[in-house]
């Protein structure tokens, strides 16, 4: 705190596991950043819709803005000065007022196969039943392994982890990330590369979200955010918003750069994983949005009308 007693920046986080080591990142981060006391950075744990909610998939109750809502409401209202979200979670359109003012250093983007039965997703056997409630990783999943049995599976990494472990599920996906900043990859079974499994628009990376009129706090963002990382999500988000992803769309998309040369690749699929559509392609990071773009009206050409209904 300050002599005051008053803290400098007030982090809005959801209290999972996750959550709390993502917002403890940013704190300290911004911390070294600032050259004050961690404690000068008072992190508010909120609870959300999403939290609240676990008997059933997101798609069924308004999607990932599920995960968000709250703590946006909270920084709008003043009560805290910047938000700490997995940048997967967050809405394609954000609040009005709101922005995405900065990201930390992406983490690893994959997703992994973990099981107690098998070695790989290709490995379990016929009529298996796989958890997890993403449509991407259902879609991803039934295109490959038509013959399995998906189901939803909610709850925070541990609990996830735990039903595997009593036998409810024979497998269940999972992003590299998180195990990583849980301290939890030992569970990994096997680690889908991204030509494999593409992942999620903006895993791995952690979103810093504040008021625009806060110039301020997004000052102080600015000099923990990666460049990089923030380039590459811009165009995720963007080939997002083109197809007006959602919860209920399954939609992967990621973005890589090297030197000045931005590399994407993105995927729309059918949940029942009968029908997809992929692209590729590439360009001068300064026009990471316009790929994006362009990638998605591609992708709903390529698909025509009624894909997603």
């Amino acid at each position: 705190m300050t002599q005051s007693g008053t803290p400098i920046l007030r982090i809005g986080t959801r209290g999972s596991p996750l959550a709390l080591v993502q917002a403890r990142a940013v704190q300290a981060q911004l911390a070294q950043a600032l050259a004050v006391p961690a404690d000068a950075i008072e992190i508010v744990i909120i609870r959300t819709t999403g939290d609240a909610i676990q008997d059933r998939p997101l798609s069924e109750v308004g999607g990932k803005g599920l995960f968000t809502k709250e703590i946006e409401e909270a920084l709008r209202g003043h009560r805290i000065d910047l938000a700490v979200h997995s940048a997967k979670d967050m809405p394609t359109v954000s609040q009005p007022g709101l922005t995405l003012a900065a990201c930390l250093e992406r983490e690893d983007p994959r997703d992994v196969f973990i099981s107690r039965k098998a070695k790989s997703l290709m490995d379990l056997a016929a009529g298996a039943t796989m958890g997890t409630a993403s449509l991407r990783r259902q879609a991803i999943t039934l295109a490959a392994r038509p013959d399995l049995r998906v189901v939803p599976l909610r709850g925070n990494v541990e609990t996830r982890l735990r039903k595997l472990d009593s036998g409810e599920f024979d497998g269940t996906l999972l992003a590299m990330a998180g195990l990583k900043r849980l301290g939890l990859t030992a569970h990994a079974t096997h680690v889908m590369s991204v030509e494999e499994f593409l992942p999620a628009v903006a895993q791995g990376a952690i979103g810093l979200e504040a008021r625009e009129s806060d110039t301020r706090t997004r000052d102080m963002l600015a000099r923990v955010d990666h460049a990089d990382t923030s380039i590459a999500v811009s165009c995720e988000r963007a080939f997002l918003a083109e197809l007006d992803g959602s919860c209920k769309t399954p939609i992967a998309g990621h973005a890589t750069l090297s030197g000045n040369t931005l590399h994407f690749r993105g995927l729309i699929a059918r949940p029942d994983g009968g029908a997809a559509h992929d692209i590729a392609g590439n360009g001068h990071l300064r026009d990471a949005v316009q790929i994006g773009e362009e990638a998605g009206r591609e992708l709903k050409h390529a698909a025509g009308p009624g894909f997603f209904d």
